[in-house]
């Protein structure tokens, strides 16, 4: 027994010595090495950097937190990327990180994540002018939440790089972060089940730019001057609800062989590009350059288009909002089976452009869309209006294909051509009916905030 005694606190030692080393917080100066602390920290260390400029590149191989203190640089010497992750479960939080290299080939990134750096997490950062901000190549679980990314400016198109690139990397989310300046704020291309949050676009060509994106979801996102906002390619069964465009140039969503999503409760509004674009950015955009926003020349025009549809099938159009747009709704042949109701079309030059022979019945389950200038009474007080509404007429069909007829829009020939159609609805080409018009808009939606 007494043997027993003995042997039993010398075990517990034992067993204490071989058990896991506590993780250690280390402070870091800007006279030190950080890559030689890298390389000394143990499993689940924090290295806190302090205020000042620590020098990059770096790279990550073992399970650590980056944190710094108000004021810590993290500066690259302009070559590759700044950061660089190879393992799983890394944090890299509070940094200003600046400096990579600008070579696309080998996606240059403030932090590039590679395909074994697996639910990282990267929050509460200032990437500032570098070719792509954060590369999330193939680190599944990875997540991208409240930081600053400001990409490039005073460069064409073709030499920028993305805020945040996601390539086959599944279960990623992004969210509540800020974009500026470079070519899109996200661009994603072969992957799924990703979550796009919360986050905010200004001065980029598309503020999200899907290819070959299926099963994730766009939601409570703000784009606002872009060239896009929403511009969604080749992807499948996507939800995309409660995101907003304000005076995006040319579209505020393109949909393209999109097919299968819910595009529920957005808005796009139209109007003056305030602060965005100037006469003198609108001559360096047409040279391919991305513009150094100043002080605009308030225009009056809205978006091209408020949304594109091009062979898109099967998607559920939804209580959105359309305003102010040189189009409302560019819809063309080749798109089967969508839904599209409950809907406003307010304010645009043209609510509908639908080149294409067949009739389309822009109401299910009795309710239809709100348009602006329908004139049509309610006498039963329905909320539906009474007499169906036709957007397109003979005479814009005319006016698509032979854009110099516009000069006799205002002639007695052309009046008297559109009052025969009003009299003999068979006149009418085939095209967009709405069988049963809302009285009234519905709620305007606003851009809604989603859970990361």
């Amino acid at each position: 027994m007494s043997f027993l005694l003995r042997l039993f606190p010398a075990a517990m030692f034992a067993a204490g010595a071989c058990g896991p080393v506590l993780a250690e917080t280390i402070g870091i100066a800007p006279t030190q090495s950080l890559q030689a602390a890298l390389e000394r920290a143990q499993q689940g260390d924090v290295l806190e950097l302090a205020p000042g400029d620590h020098h990059g590149p770096i790279r990550i191989d073992r399970r650590v937190v980056i944190g710094g203190r108000p004021g810590a640089n993290l500066v690259g010497n302009g070559s590759g990327s700044v950061v660089t992750v190879t393992v799983p479960d890394v944090t890299i939080r509070g940094l200003t990180i600046k400096g990579s290299g600008r070579d696309l080939q080998t996606m240059d990134s403030g932090i590039f994540l590679t395909k074994d750096a697996a639910r990282a997490l990267v929050e509460n950062n200032r990437l500032e002018g570098n070719l792509f901000g954060v590369y999330v190549h193939g680190a599944t679980g990875s997540r991208v939440q409240r930081n600053v990314i400001e990409g490039l400016r005073n460069v064409r198109l073709n030499e920028a790089g993305n805020g945040v690139s996601v390539w086959n990397a599944p279960d990623v989310v992004i969210a509540g972060n800020i974009f500026r300046y470079g070519r899109d704020g996200i661009f994603s291309i072969t992957s799924r089940k990703d979550r796009f949050i919360d986050n905010r676009f200004e001065g980029v060509r598309f503020a999200v730019h899907y290819m070959y994106t299926n099963d994730s979801e766009i939601s409570g996102n703000v784009s606002i001057g872009n060239h896009v906002g929403y511009a969604i390619m080749f992807s499948n069964r996507l939800i995309i609800r409660g995101n907003v465009s304000e005076r995006d140039r040319d579209h505020g969503f393109l949909f393209n062989y999109a097919n299968y999503a819910a595009i529920e409760g957005n808005r796009v509004t139209g109007g003056p590009r305030r602060g965005l674009i100037d006469r003198e950015d609108a001559a360096d955009d047409e040279k391919g350059m991305l513009p150094e926003p100043r002080g605009a020349q308030p225009s009056d025009e809205g978006p091209g288009k408020c949304v594109f549809i091009y062979n898109a099938n099967h998607n559920k159009f939804r209580d959105n909002w359309f305003e102010r747009c040189g189009i409302g709704v560019h819809f063309t042949a080749g798109s089967e089976g969508n839904e599209i109701t409950g809907n406003a079309f307010v304010g645009n030059r043209t609510q509908v452009k639908y080149v294409g022979t067949q009739d389309l019945d822009w109401s299910k389950g009795g309710r239809g869309n709100y348009w602006s200038d329908n004139p049509a009474f309610d006498l039963d007080g329905d909320g539906i209006a009474d007499t169906a509404y036709r957007p397109n007429d003979l005479v814009d069909r005319v006016l698509w294909t032979a854009p110099s007829a516009k000069v006799l829009i205002n002639s007695p020939a052309v009046q008297v051509l559109r009052w025969a159609q009003s009299q003999f609805p068979a006149l009418y080409p085939g095209g967009v009916v709405d069988s049963r018009p809302l009285i009234a808009p519905p709620p305007k939606p606003s851009a809604s905030r989603s859970q990361p």
